[in-house]
């Protein structure tokens, strides 16, 4: 257990530092759910009025929406840093060692995971000062972290599996642009399913991201629901297990390809 946390160490750092090495691309994606906090607070404030909306304050709904959208798009891109690794050939040589393969894949989600939680509390910050509130303090804003990392590992894990699988940029590129806006769209991320139709509201059952947008929601606003919280919570965790076992899996399908 001690030589694969180390070995798990070590591949993160490894990505860790690559992700460093590319400043433009680190401004980018820090940049990036900032523009949606404040193009999507100004576009859809007034849905409060809506009857039904229950919220009363659209910033304080929108901030854990933008914390799950930018988990599932900052994530997704993961899977690019293998595909690099097995064009270079690097893959090929990693795997011929005695090495922990789930330590590959836990080392990049890792980083994955540190690069969101980074950009959640930017996030969290910017809409403090831009109105939001925080109904249940540091244990809400917590929560909110817990669920952005979870739902980071989940995609963080799919993405390196089917980078692994496919080894194509392309197909990666595509899988994920196409994955987005339908997770999106089909939660509550931005907009309350009881409002949508009904047909949403029961895909929305089987969303991961909606399954963290409620988490997330109900752990930073005044309809704390331990209940819903730690059931969402559940989920992401089994679902994250589940990921990674489809990325560490996906090695041994490609090695066994070579």
């Amino acid at each position: 257990m001690n030589l694969a946390y180390r070995q798990t160490v070590q591949v993160s750092l490894r990505y860790l530092l690559a992700l460093l090495r590319q400043p433009a691309f680190v401004v980018i994606t820090l940049i990036q759910p900032l523009i949606w906090l404040l193009l999507f607070g100004a576009l859809f404030k007034a849905v409060t009025q809506i009857p039904g909306f229950t919220g009363k304050s659209y910033i304080d709904y929108l901030t854990p929406g933008v914390v799950v959208m930018l988990a599932v798009s900052s994530a997704g891109w993961t899977g690019m840093a293998f595909i690099e690794d097995i064009n270079s050939g690097v893959m090929d040589r990693l795997l011929v060692t005695p090495a922990w393969r789930g330590a590959f894949n836990l080392g990049s989600v890792a980083q994955s995971m540190l690069s969101v939680v980074i950009q959640t509390l930017l996030i969290v910050l910017l809409a403090w000062a831009l109105g939001a509130h925080y109904e249940n303090g540091i244990g809400g804003v917590l929560v909110l972290l817990l669920v952005a990392a979870l739902l980071a590992a989940i995609f963080a894990s799919f993405s390196n599996g089917l980078g692994v699988l496919t080894g194509q940029r392309e197909t990666l590129i595509g899988a994920v642009s196409s994955l987005l806006l339908p997770l999106t769209f089909l939660s509550s991320a931005l907009m309350q399913t009881s409002l949508a139709p009904a047909w949403i509201g029961t895909v929305a059952k089987f969303n991961p991201v909606d399954w963290a947008a409620t988490a997330a929601r109900n752990a930073t606003t005044e309809s704390f629901d331990w209940g819903v919280v730690a059931g969402r919570v559940g989920l992401l965790a089994a679902l994250t297990v589940l990921a990674a076992w489809f990325a560490t899996r996906a090695f041994g399908v490609y090695q066994r390809s070579l």
